[in-house]
């Protein structure tokens, strides 16, 4: 082989190589961020302050699963923002009656 072809080679290898290589890697670049823990502050369930219903997604139009009583016992599971700037918390209700014994009406979406 010349030399002219080797180095043409070694010029497009290198170009698939750099054009190439970074497909593998993450967006942004190598740099991974971990995800922020966020601990609760306080101690103990959260209880309902006021006479609210639980829905079955963040959602003002969807299915209510249950009327929750005020001073229900419930724990955080996770807080949404919907796209109309509402907020929602996802919650599991730890004791009390469990109408049907369905899971399902166990957990649901509060407005928040």
């Amino acid at each position: 082989m010349n030399h002219s072809a080797t180095v043409v080679l070694r010029w497009s290898w290198l170009l698939v190589v750099s054009l190439f290589g970074p497909v593998a890697l993450p967006a942004g670049g190598a740099e991974r961020r971990l995800p922020q823990v966020r601990r609760q502050q306080g101690s103990g369930p959260l209880l309902s302050g006021s006479d609210c219903v639980l829905h079955s997604s963040p959602l003002v139009a969807a299915p209510a699963l249950r009327r929750l009583e005020i001073g229900t016992p419930l724990q955080l599971l996770r807080r949404w923002r919907s796209e109309d700037g509402s907020d929602w918390i996802q919650v599991k209700v730890t004791s009390g009656p469990v109408p049907n014994d369905s899971l399902e009406q166990q957990r649901g979406w509060i407005h928040h």
